[in-house]
């Protein structure tokens, strides 16, 4: 009798085993009503719509137990797959312990492509395969692909080779093989695109290997073409169960369809709420549409939520109602409504770090008529990674040890610690560590010979490898492209030197730099000097040209780079400041607050959570705007939505008015998140005055205006008013300030030329961010201020006020 032939007869036997099951209750023990009925619905498909903190892993392994143990099912007879290895980790921790225990193992549960590339290694040969083959990784993927198309004529600058792996991969996670690709698509990269994926494809064959992409696609082509194998397979996984349905790309969802499509016993756990990753090919519909893709589904809704009181949760479903494309459910709480949830807006991003940091200190401590709060259970969650800047910086500052989830500390980073290299070679040729970094970054030509070349030459001649580099031009020891682009570095540097305390700033002949207009005689600030250097140097143009999907939060992190040398009064005080608070950096287990992005911290909990940066453009972020519309304006909303619920017991929200955009100063919109926020949920905090500017804005100024032009977006969103929500009324009656609840269009952070100043030449002024400092010029309401600490700057007059010349004490 065969594995199949026993399953039917074990099935069949099993109704009297069932009631003498011993244990039965106890993985029952302290589910809930919904979570029970999760468990106890075996028959047939289910979806498990569970909201953030209800207890889904609990559930879902309290499922596997009761399936094995009522004899339901064997372990062998049940698959259960989740997305990331942690996650299948945990399930498989949970299985083993009481009251989950389960004598034998589950043998198929595991990751997607775990499975799949077991199932793979069995039926190989049904794809052109050997049951050896090879999964090849990222690097592998795209030097195999850079081979192709540098052998089709093709110019890998225009198109490199990881934006060929970008798409080949989303490709593949929409099932489609090359002959499948649809019309519309198959125009990609001047029509070459199906044709270098094709050839992609024979190569892998070739070379008896496969990418990540390819255990699902070829299982479901193995599927699709064999009947009689996918009838064995769904005679085997008699239950299925999956979790983070939500996340699910197109070919993990026919996969799961075509195994299930017989028997029908699938259980997808999953929060639509919670559907974050599209920019990675999942898609929401997958869950949406799960009652039409099974008819007679049972859903159950799990909406009590361990985790966060009731405030917070509120709040998160208050900004989730926004959304129409959702199943819909709410969470409640059996605890307390504990504290509202916090906003609070701030003048720039470095107030709003340094009042982070502050109330951090003052939890910490326990100062804020509550327990004392462990920094270790603290997080700061931003939209984008260039915001951790101001935070690293603050908190190293005043020494709070901090941790960076997902990614490098920011001065760490790959693109940071190159920029930083440019600036230690201009301030400090002989730093050989800097040269030999930046020396081929980017490409010059300069391969490991070269560069052997230049170090023996400077060794010989006992100097440094700056000095040698220039030597081993002038014996023409070094030719072809890399000696032209030696020389036009060591040429770069040696100009960039001469502008640290030159008097002018001369472009290089063969740059695209314009000069900068200036007084006769007056030095280029080290803030010019950073964008220059980074712009002739090339470094710049290269993430610019770089077409990967990281090369955008590169550029992010390297204006921030420019932004951070505001507070310094020169190039070398800024480089002995970072080395100084990286070198007193420690790893010796003491708690450390968390800063990581909203993305990376899905599935986490903190009892107290910082939501920097809710402003239109960088929350909800203005490229998914533009670039997926309405779609991704809700997905920006599911992402609010995770960030709210990670709080368990204090969630703070913050804004900027203003922020640094693209090297100029900016005002800033609230995001219409805040405009979501429940009036009864929500403690306004910000202080007094932060916008309390009067005058009027024209409609086409309007920063929301701009953005609504940019993206189409649904009429709903473009009419929303953040200046007219409860909960800024609320902002503007705890202000006591007039015409708060204007339109947007009523604020006006324009520079008139014809008003007349309140100060003149000579007069010693405060500014908030800048500090004390004297009037140089007076143009209109535009001032320029030579400021004590941070240099010439030109502000609005009205950001000033009129200080003591004895005591410098604000009138």
């Amino acid at each position: 009798m065969s594995s199949f032939d026993e399953s039917e007869a074990f099935q069949a036997a099993s109704l009297s085993a069932r009631a003498m099951a011993p244990r039965a209750a106890a993985y029952m023990e302290g589910l809930n009503p919904a979570q029970r009925a999760a468990v106890e619905a075996v028959e047939g498909p289910v979806l498990m719509l569970a909201g953030a903190g209800t207890g889904k892993t609990r559930a879902l392994m309290a499922r596997v137990a009761h399936l094995v143990t009522m004899q339901v099912a064997r372990s062998d007879e049940i698959l259960a797959v989740t997305f990331t290895n942690k996650a299948a980790r945990e399930m498989k921790t949970r299985l083993e312990k009481t009251p989950y225990s389960v004598k034998a193992p589950i043998k198929w549960m595991g990751t997607f492509h775990s499975i799949s590339a077991k199932l793979l290694r069995r039926h190989a040969e049904l794809v052109g395969l050997k049951s050896n083959f090879t999964i090849l990784d990222t690097d592998d993927q795209v030097r195999l692909l850079k081979q192709l198309i540098v052998a089709e004529g093709i110019d890998e600058k225009r198109w490199p080779p990881r934006l060929w792996a970008g798409m080949i991969d989303n490709w593949k996670n929409r099932a489609w093989t090359p002959d499948k690709v649809p019309a519309d698509k198959a125009d990609a990269f001047n029509k070459r695109g199906v044709d270098i994926y094709a050839q992609y494809q024979a190569r892998l064959k070739e070379l008896n290997a496969v990418d990540f992409g390819d255990l699902l696609l070829h299982m479901v082509t193995i599927f699709q073409t064999h009947d009689d194998l996918l009838e064995q397979y769904r005679r085997r996984f008699r239950y299925i169960l999956v979790d983070e349905y939500q996340d699910t790309n197109v070919a993990q969802y026919l996969w799961l369809r075509l195994l299930a499509q017989s028997h029908r016993n699938i259980c997808c756990v999953g929060d639509d709420d919670q559907s974050i990753y599209g920019w990675r090919g999942a898609e929401v519909g997958n869950i949406l549409r799960f009652e039409k893709d099974f008819p007679g589904a049972k859903v159950v809704r799990l909406e009590q939520n361990y985790r966060s009181t009731g405030h917070i949760l509120a709040a998160a479903s208050g900004v989730i109602a926004g959304n129409k494309d959702r199943l819909g459910k709410t969470l409640w709480t059996e605890g307390e409504d504990g504290e509202k949830l916090r906003l609070i807006g701030h003048w720039d991003g470095d107030e709003e770090a340094r009042w982070v940091g502050d109330e951090i200190e003052a939890m910490q401590r326990g100062t804020r008529h509550m327990d004392p709060i462990s920094p270790d259970h603290m997080a700061i969650l931003v939209r984008a990674s260039h915001q951790m800047r101001a935070f690293e910086d603050r908190f190293l500052t005043i020494g709070l040890p901090y941790r960076v989830i997902g990614g490098p500390r920011f001065y760490e980073r790959m693109e940071i610690r190159d920029a930083m290299a440019y600036f230690r070679v201009v301030v400090s040729p002989e730093d050989d560590l800097a040269f030999e970094r930046i020396v081929n970054t980017p490409k010059r030509g300069l391969g490991d010979k070269a560069q052997q070349a230049i170090q023996m030459t400077a060794r010989q001649n006992g100097v440094a490898l700056i000095e040698g580099a220039r030597i081993l031009l002038e014996e023409k020891g070094l030719g072809g492209k890399g000696a032209t682009e030696l020389a036009k570095l060591l040429n770069g540097i040696q100009r960039w030197r001469g502008m640290l305390h030159g008097p002018t700033v001369a472009a290089a002949p063969d740059s695209d730099l314009i000069e900068i207009e200036r007084p006769a005689g007056t030095a280029i600030s080290h803030i010019e000097l950073a964008e220059i250097i980074l712009d002739e140097s090339g470094y710049t143009g290269h993430w610019q040209n770089d077409k990967t999907p990281e090369a955008p939060g590169r550029l992010e992190n390297l204006k921030e780079l420019v932004k951070a040398l505001e507070g310094f009064e020169n190039l070398q005080g800024f480089l002995e400041h970072v080395a100084l608070i990286m070198d007193n950096e420690s790893d010796d287990g003491e708690e450390k607050v968390t800063l990581m992005t909203l993305h990376a911290a899905k599935g986490l909990e903190f009892s107290a959570v910082f939501l920097p940066g809710w402003e239109d453009g960088l929350f909800p972020s203005q490229r998914s705007m533009d670039e997926s519309g309405i779609k991704g304006l809700e997905e920006e909303r599911r992402l609010a939505y995770v960030g709210i619920t990670r709080a368990e017991e204090v969630c703070t929200i913050s804004f900027a008015g203003n922020r640094r955009v693209y090297g100029q100063w900016q005002s800033q919109m609230p995001s219409r998140f805040i405009d979501e926020l429940p009036e009864e949920h929500v403690e306004v905090l910000t202080p007094p005055g932060l916008y309390g500017h009067g005058g009027a804005m024209s409609a086409s100024a309007s920063p929301v205006a701009g953005m609504m032009r940019g993206s189409d977006l649904h009429q709903k969103a473009a009419e929303a008013n953040v200046y007219n929500s409860p909960g800024w009324r609320r902002l503007q009656a705890n202000q006591g300030q007039r015409g708060m609840s204007q339109p947007r269009e009523a604020r006006n952070m324009t520079i008139d030329t014809e008003a007349i100043s309140a100060f003149l030449l000579g007069d010693r002024v405060f500014h908030q961010k800048f500090g004390y400092g004297r009037v140089n010029a007076v143009e209109g309401d535009k001032v320029e201020v030579a400021f004590d600490k941070a240099g010439i700057k030109h502000v609005v007059g009205r950001f000033l006020t009129a200080a003591d010349s004895a005591g410098d004490v604000p009138f």
